[in-house]
């Protein structure tokens, strides 16, 4: 078998808002996440991971921010279509692990529904989709509250031909 492993990274400030949308859970809260599409901080690291580890570039290049068709667009929409291009290329992810690096929303009781929201994403299980919520212990402008950042690994496996 053969496997590839890429590593996605993303950043969003806050705003003032109704809620933060990570990894295509709404959470409550007054901020929101300004970016040209929702902002989705998690969708957004894991299609990077995904498609970097297949050699098929990065997200910037599949949905460009200065393309209108991309304005406010879902980002969990964006993910599932950069799987299908990863399969297309004869690669398909078989594991996330990822880690939210944020002062709040806190996202320990919404891990699940974002787990299963990815996995139904990715085609995969829950159970290898991990999702981790990290603070950065008040340093910087994340421990701020100024917004935050999120770090994915995907391991990839090569698709039988």
């Amino acid at each position: 078998m053969k496997f590839r492993v890429g590593i996605g990274y993303d950043s969003h400030r806050f705003a003032e808002g109704d809620g933060v949308i990570l990894g295509g859970v709404k959470i409550p809260s007054d901020k929101s996440l300004v970016g040209h599409s929702d902002a989705d901080a998690v969708c957004h690291a894991i299609t990077d991971a995904i498609l970097g580890g297949s050699g098929l570039g990065d997200i910037g290049e599949m949905f460009p921010d200065n393309d209108e068709v991309n304005r406010g667009r879902d980002s969990l929409e964006m993910l599932r279509l950069a799987v299908v291009r990863v399969r297309e290329a004869g690669w398909t992810p078989v594991q996330v692990d990822l880690s939210v690096i944020a002062e709040e929303p806190k996202i320990g009781r919404h891990r699940d529904r974002i787990r299963a929201k990815l996995a139904g994403a990715l085609g995969l299980e829950p159970s290898a989709v991990m999702v981790k919520g990290k603070t950065n212990e008040k340093m910087g402008w994340i421990g701020k509250g100024k917004g935050l950042a999120v770090i994915a690994v995907c391991t990839l496996e090569a698709l039988e031909t």
